[in-house]
């Protein structure tokens, strides 16, 4: 079964708005089994719309569209479903009587004519209720493709997907089953995880495919399954899983797309119940917001500094002057003091530190633009270590977090063992 995606909006295309509606709604079809063969971002004309429907008509069996279904007048979706099914537009009494509940009871006002007109929907669709806003979905076939309309507003588009959607589609549709298998690496790169592998994965089953898929200072490796026994997908899984973590078990960090090191570390955190803070200049918090990102994290995080003047180094964290004057603002001896610093006043049983020159200019410092310090302060010593990450800006600061957790996955392993 495939199915394409289309985003409508001028907003996209211009680049004032990402969209994020796509990427929930392939990964909810692709837990079910459906194939996603293409992602469409088109203008918001009536001739656009066309000619995109036209063009995916019986190529695919189901297409997703998001967006053009507000109540202002530039939004023509509605109509131009219309003109492409030869139908017209009726008054749903159901949509109205919720459009109307949702205005009357949380703007405490009576529904407008352009409230009243996002109850109107083509007379062939099958209406899939809107619960958390006012635009309804819509589900049109034609020939051998369902056509599906969502808003474009995401907590809406999501509610209609998980609620309406996909039990419909798992309900009417015969569908193979797909199934992934993350792995996440930390520590090596690309290519040397490539080569470490190379043997495990030129003997893959046919049925299963690998993907690299590499960032700054790590790399997933997922494996996908496709076929009609689930049971058989899983154990052919979960089997080369462990032959991998055979070969390469000291990188691996986690599994999954929500078992990235951040949760694997808060989960090791509370299980040995300890705590952390962070003292970061280069890296301008974004070590303490990738910790934070995680629910929970405040049973271990204590909290953190975003030293990024040499005064805040000095009056927050008690660097000493002297020390940043002998040694430089980017210095091994000015990391591991800001990592002290910042767990004595944090009281926390760790501290992360980082200082660096993440460029474009050389700032303050002596270092060359990407060099990085990064320390960790443990119960018994600090751990400081010299990187340089090169350029350009964005990638030397997500390298130096992604090392940052590398180094203290690597210390709080050495508690469990």
């Amino acid at each position: 079964m495939k199915a394409a995606i289309v985003t409508i909006g001028d907003e996209i295309l211009i680049g004032q708005i990402i969209d994020t509606n796509s990427g929930f709604i392939a990964k909810s079809l692709d837990k079910i089994g459906i194939q996603i063969t293409e992602m469409l971002s088109i203008s918001d004309t009536k001739e656009q719309i066309l000619d995109t429907f036209a063009s995916l008509q019986n190529k695919v069996d189901v297409v997703l569209i998001t967006g053009g279904l507000g109540p202002t007048k530039d939004d023509i979706t509605k109509k131009t479903f219309c003109d492409y099914f030869e139908d017209t537009l009726i008054e749903s009494k159901q949509v109205l009587d919720h459009v109307t509940q949702l205005i009357e009871s949380i703007f405490k006002r009576p529904i407008t004519q352009m409230n009243r007109d996002q109850a109107l929907v083509p007379s062939k669709c099958e209406i899939l209720f809107n619960k958390v806003g006012t635009a309804p979905g819509m589900w049109m076939k034609k020939e051998n493709t369902v056509y599906i309309s969502l808003p474009g507003v995401p907590y809406e588009m999501k509610h209609i997907v998980e609620n309406e959607i996909v039990p419909k589609i798992i309900k009417e549709y015969k569908r193979p089953y797909i199934l992934h298998k993350t792995i996440l690496t930390y520590g090596q790169g690309e290519s040397l995880v490539a080569e470490r592998i190379e043997d495990w994965e030129n003997n893959l089953p046919e049925f299963i495919k690998l993907a690299y898929l590499p960032a700054p200072g790590r790399v997933r490796l997922r494996l996908s399954a496709r076929g009609l026994d689930k049971e058989l997908l899983e154990t052919a899984i979960e089997s080369q899983v462990s032959l991998l973590t055979q070969l390469i078990g000291d990188i691996i960090v986690g599994f999954d797309e929500d078992e990235t090191i951040e949760v694997v570390l808060g989960r090791k955190m509370i299980q040995l119940g300890i705590s952390i803070a962070t003292a970061e200049s280069c890296t301008g918090g974004k070590i303490a917001q990738t910790i934070t990102s995680v629910a929970g994290a405040s049973n271990y995080f204590k909290g953190g500094v975003v030293s990024y003047a040499t005064a805040t180094k000095v009056e927050v964290l008690g660097v000493s002057a002297q020390l940043i004057e002998d040694h430089s603002v980017v210095s091994a001896e000015v990391a591991e003091a800001m990592a002290l610093g910042i767990k004595k006043l944090m009281k926390s049983d760790y501290g992360i530190a980082t200082t660096g020159n993440a460029g474009p200019a050389k700032g303050e410092a002596d270092a060359s633009v990407g060099t990085v310090f990064i320390a960790l302060a443990t119960p018994n010593e600090v751990i400081v270590e010299e990187f340089n990450f090169g350029q350009p800006r964005e990638k030397v600061v997500d390298r130096a977090v992604n090392k940052a957790f590398e180094m203290l996955q690597k210390e709080i392993l050495k508690n469990l063992l």
